[in-house]
């Protein structure tokens, strides 16, 4: 017996239950977004997973004594939120990375609630590609900016 969706009586497919946007659904103007709260212990677990043990993410007495008066999150850490925007939301699963320029434009620090956002600009759908807009904010403060290219799958690849 074949397990069926309550909501169309068709069969379920997992792959297709949990796939994003195929390029042939992609129009500008689309637009999703992500936030999370910062913690101190994101930022200790990305400086182990990244090797990036700067003091100025870690050491409180060392960042008090720099320009920003205290210790700050990663730029790459802020900017892996974009990532999950790109790869759960917009195109969502199955998209793949081509390009992502960034610029960091204000600091992160522990406990701000970051909202990564990407919007639709450009869809390729001959090549299978489409830009997006990006950025992350804080509080309405844009701290990231910048523009992703992305390789997203077609329905039918042929």
């Amino acid at each position: 017996m074949t397990e069926t969706s309550a909501v169309a009586d068709a069969p379920l497919d997992a792959f297709e239950e949990i796939h994003g946007y195929y390029i042939e659904d992609l129009e500008p103007g689309m637009r999703a977004s992500y936030a999370r709260t910062v913690t101190e212990a994101d930022i200790v677990l990305f400086a182990g997973i990244s090797g990036d043990f700067n003091p100025l993410h870690l050491n409180r007495e060392f960042g008090e004594r720099t320009q920003f008066g205290g210790c700050i999150a990663h730029g790459m850490l802020t900017a892996s939120l974009i990532s999950t925007v790109v790869g759960t939301k917009l195109p969502g699963p199955g998209a793949i990375y081509m390009s992502q320029d960034i610029r960091f434009t204000a600091p992160v620090r522990a406990g701000d609630t970051v909202t990564a956002r990407a919007v639709v600009t450009e869809v390729d759908r001959a090549r299978r590609r489409c830009r997006l807009r990006t950025e992350c904010v804080v509080k309405g403060e844009q701290v990231v900016v910048g523009e992703a290219l992305l390789l997203v799958p077609a329905r039918d690849p042929s």
